[in-house]
């Protein structure tokens, strides 16, 4: 299912009821460097398509973008990375 939000350009996780315990959110947050939700996720997303961007930089290097753009597990939560990570950014 895809989100209700129209929103083509980000991460569909963050609006997802399952991204604190979700292995492919885990895989992204990997991809990116960033600290997990949780160490061991248990939930197994059925049919998630990640987007992946290769982007060149100003400076001459590059980097990576994964996004997961649908999932058939999707169900949304609008705000729910926010409310577990109160007060920091939504990830890009």
């Amino acid at each position: 299912m895809l989100p209700t939000t129209g929103v083509w350009d980000m991460c569909i996780c963050v609006d997802c009821r399952w991204v604190d315990c979700c292995q492919t959110y885990h895989a992204v947050e990997k991809q990116h460097g960033v600290a997990h939700l949780t160490s061991t996720p248990k939930f197994e997303p059925k049919d998630p398509l990640i987007h992946i961007s290769v982007m060149d930089f100003e400076d001459g290097g590059s980097g990576v973008e994964w996004d997961v753009r649908s999932c058939s597990s999707f169900l949304e939560d609008k705000g729910r990375w926010l409310r577990l990570r109160p007060g920091q950014n939504l990830p890009r």
